[in-house]
């Protein structure tokens, strides 16, 4: 997973990743201190250990952030090697800049912006999913967490991805130590941060790979030619016919694989319907589609 990238300086996708770069490190910093500080979130990372500590000893954001991010980028880059790349400290200092900035003259009494703590944490998981979308769009990262768990990673046999769950997890954990407005233990910062992580990563999907909103369907039936050509002629989509057995009956079967929108769907399940009742439909979430008619394999 490394994040070292070699767009040509000043060409189009240079100008597009940096610009990607750039206002995605600011968003994630505006909405740290606008939606997650003063309700005392901790959505994981290192942001949300400062923000903790910005609670219990009102110590600033920034120079918490900065004592943990720079010296976990350099371990990062001992343990692991060159593999953050120029634009993920272009990150990171942007980000502490802004951070530094907006508390320090802007809203230094970190002012609740949005009265309502839930509507709040929507409009943080939104805003911080749009800003590391971004970021990782650009080929970066924010650094924090992620170089944690890509440490750990090295000497263990769990994957990035749960790690990174397993990092962010473990933060949201501190935010208990945080006293509520009762005095009790404070379960809803927690709670409201797992919220935060969880409307952060589906935005962070749609911003990365878009909107899903195409659909890959598997037909089996013995109308396959009608239900193909339904697909080629009227919805304008391409098909794929598979020969196949059945492990039950043990007679050969055709299958009719292809991507269509959810509009487009409902338009074949319709023709389905009158053709082959009997037929069988699987219908799965299409993630990512690239090639002619979808996205170009020439963006990526």
């Amino acid at each position: 997973m490394a994040f070292i990238t070699k767009e040509k300086f000043l060409s189009n996708e240079w100008i597009s990743a940096y610009l990607y770069l750039i206002i995605g490190s600011i968003i994630f910093a505006v909405s740290d201190i606008l939606f997650v500080v003063p309700y005392k979130l901790a959505p994981g990372g290192v942001y949300g250990i400062a923000t903790v500590l910005n609670t219990m000893f009102s110590w600033k954001i920034s120079y918490c952030t900065f004592a943990m991010e720079i010296p976990l980028v350099i371990l990062g880059t001992i343990i692991l090697g060159p593999r953050f790349g120029i634009k993920t400290i272009v990150s990171i200092s942007i980000i502490l800049f802004t951070v530094w900035i907006m508390e320090t003259y802007i809203s230094p009494g970190y002012a609740k912006v949005i009265a309502d703590p839930m509507l709040n944490t929507i409009v943080a998981g939104v805003f911080y999913g749009i800003s590391i979308g971004f970021i990782f769009k650009s080929r970066a990262t924010s650094g924090g967490s992620d170089i944690i768990a890509m440490i750990l990673a090295k000497y263990t046999k769990l994957s990035l991805g749960k790690l990174v769950m397993i990092v962010d997890g473990i933060i949201v954990l501190f935010t208990l130590v945080q006293p509520s407005e009762t005095g009790a233990i404070g379960w809803e910062f927690a709670i409201y941060s797992l919220i935060i992580i969880y409307i952060e990563g589906k935005i962070i999907d749609m911003v990365v790979s878009g909107a899903n909103y195409h659909k890959t369907v598997m037909i089996v039936s013995d109308q396959y030619e009608s239900i193909s050509s339904k697909i080629k002629n009227d919805l304008m989509r391409g098909a794929t016919i598979f020969t196949g057995t059945g492990a039950y009956s043990g007679e050969e079967k055709k299958m009719v694989y292809s991507v269509m929108s959810r509009r487009e769907l409902e338009i074949l399940k319709l023709h389905i319907r009158e053709v082959d009742p009997n037929a069988f439909v699987n219908v799965t979430e299409a993630n990512e589609i690239l090639g002619e008619g979808f996205k170009s394999l020439k963006e990526e």
